[in-house]
């Protein structure tokens, strides 16, 4: 008669109380510790924040882990790419906590191409450039970017470092079990919804539910930090400043923007993109 082999494991497993008290502590760690902007994102229409990479050292000092990048060079005359794979452990004893993995190429759109000017845009070979389309929801018009491609030596570095930052963001939500409390990266959230102000749709299912009224929106109420690293980031891809945008709304700083006024700042840095 065969026996079945029962394999016990090395570590006991979690009992549900404990698994409830690592629950908390993220949760407490996020409130008391994180901050908006900086260890996480908040993006408009979207139901979870976006753990940053500073977020995710934070958890992973919490719980007292070391991570250890190992990285594949994928890389070819034409290309860089890095594919990073994240091994955790645990500082007290060295017991493997887990994984996570993260890809970044120079061939991403956002690091591909860049805007060029005319002459630029002229002298350079035809293969290595282009016009981009696209389609402004808000004008309802079509518009079109002159581009070349940037070399990719230039994003290496950054190709690596955002290969990292995926792998270890990936092994946080992983390894703590956390992406019921975090979303993805706000920085993998293509750049025509975070440049256009568009809201990401969520899958919903619509409950039968009261109605009740409107929270009432303070004008005073200025931007939040994760709306400025929005705006920010829209400016830089415009080539303005800050100093441009607080010209333009007589203010001397991003912070003393309304609330209420995200959308159309959005908006005017965007016909600027354009012309």
């Amino acid at each position: 008669m065969n026996e079945i082999a029962v394999i016990e494991p090395r570590a006991p497993a979690l009992t549900a109380k404990q698994v409830k008290g690592r629950v908390q502590l993220i949760q407490e760690v996020m409130e008391s510790v994180m901050k908006e902007g900086v260890h996480y994102g908040v993006i408009p229409g979207t139901d979870k924040p976006s753990l940053l990479k500073a977020g995710a050292e934070v958890l992973c000092m919490t719980f007292r882990i070391a991570v250890n990048p190992q990285i594949e060079d994928l890389s070819t005359s034409d290309e860089i790419r890095y594919r990073i794979r994240c091994i955790g452990t645990h500082q007290g004893d060295g017991t493997v906590v887990g994984a996570g993995i993260g890809e970044c190429s120079s061939n991403e759109e956002k690091y591909k191409w860049k805007r060029s000017n005319r002459r630029e845009f002229d002298a350079t070979p035809e293969d290595r450039r282009r016009i981009k389309y696209g389609y402004d929801k808000r004008e309802r018009k079509e518009y079109e970017v002159q581009q070349v491609r940037t070399e990719p030596a230039d994003v290496a570095n950054t190709v690596l470092k955002m290969a990292k930052k995926r792998a270890l963001v990936d092994f946080t939500l992983t390894a703590l079990a956390a992406s019921d409390i975090f979303n993805q990266d706000i920085e993998d959230i293509p750049d025509e919804i975070l440049d256009s102000g568009t809201e990401p749709q969520q899958p919903k299912v619509e409950m039968p539910k009261a109605k009740k009224e409107e929270p009432k929106v303070d004008p005073n109420q200025k931007l939040a930090p994760g709306q400025i690293k929005v705006l920010q980031r829209a400016l830089d891809k415009a080539g303005m400043s800050a100093a441009d945008l607080c010209q333009h709304y007589s203010i001397s700083a991003l912070t003393e923007l309304p609330f209420t006024k995200i959308n159309e700042a959005l908006k005017y840095v965007s016909e600027k993109t354009l012309e």
